[in-house]
């Protein structure tokens, strides 16, 4: 009886160091061995809708582009024969022209200062034994009458004598051949840094020849109503 008894002890005696060594096992694999990695956090719905989704790629081969009413869509076949070429419309103001090609001036003409000249028209003056005529106008005879409404006036003399106060005796640099002094010619000059020509049209006082630099500044005058262009001066 006694036998049984230690033997009943012995056993529970084994269970319980069995029962420590496995708890203690348990300790030792949690302390020393590497946590497992948790899992993703859910994704919101929100989310998974925003996120770029990437299509499959297509491994089938590229269609050829379909054709749909070509006989409507390509050109008719033109007939030479039928065309006919019109000539271009004209401009719609002065700006569209192209301006007149400058006329190179000759290598022996020079610049030269002619003092105290004298208007003997409205665009032709004399000076240091030599006539010059303004290049680029057609100048008022002396001897013209403008008319303007019901009055007529002598414009041709008030044109010449507009013209001599202007140049009140001063020098003029105009653009002359060597020999000039032997036949009139036709020069553009300045008065200090004013275009002779320019003004003269401008005013009223000469007229621009065509197709000539002064077309405009003789519309202008035109439309104001200048010099010979209106009434008495």
């Amino acid at each position: 009886m006694g036998e049984v008894r230690s033997t009943g002890r012995l056993a529970l005696t084994l269970g319980s160091l069995g029962l420590a060594a496995g708890t203690l096992l348990i300790i030792l694999s949690r302390q020393w061995l590497p946590a497992a990695p948790s899992p993703p956090p859910a994704q919101d719905a929100d989310d998974a809708r925003a996120a770029p989704r990437i299509p499959a790629r297509d491994s089938r081969p590229p269609q050829p582009a379909r054709r749909i009413a070509e006989h409507l869509i390509a050109p008719p076949p033109l007939d030479a024969a039928g065309i006919e070429r019109l000539e271009p419309r004209p401009p719609l103001g002065e700006l569209g022209l192209a301006s007149p090609p400058k006329t190179p001036m000759p290598q022996d003409w020079r610049e030269t200062l002619l003092y105290r000249p004298t208007a003997t028209s409205s665009a032709t003056f004399e000076a240091m034994g030599r006539t010059v005529a303004i290049s680029g106008t057609i100048d008022i005879d002396p001897s013209r009458i403008c008319h303007f409404g019901d009055a007529s006036w002598p414009c041709g003399q008030r044109a010449r004598a507009a013209f001599h106060a202007w140049l009140r005796g001063r020098a003029l640099k105009c653009f002359l051949p060597p020999d000039a002094e032997r036949f009139a010619v036709a020069a553009s000059c300045k008065l200090g840094n004013q275009d002779v020509g320019a003004w003269l049209v401008s005013n009223g006082w000469a007229m621009a020849s065509p197709p000539g630099i002064y077309g405009k500044a003789e519309s202008v005058a035109r439309s104001a109503e200048m010099g010979i262009f209106g009434p008495p001066q």
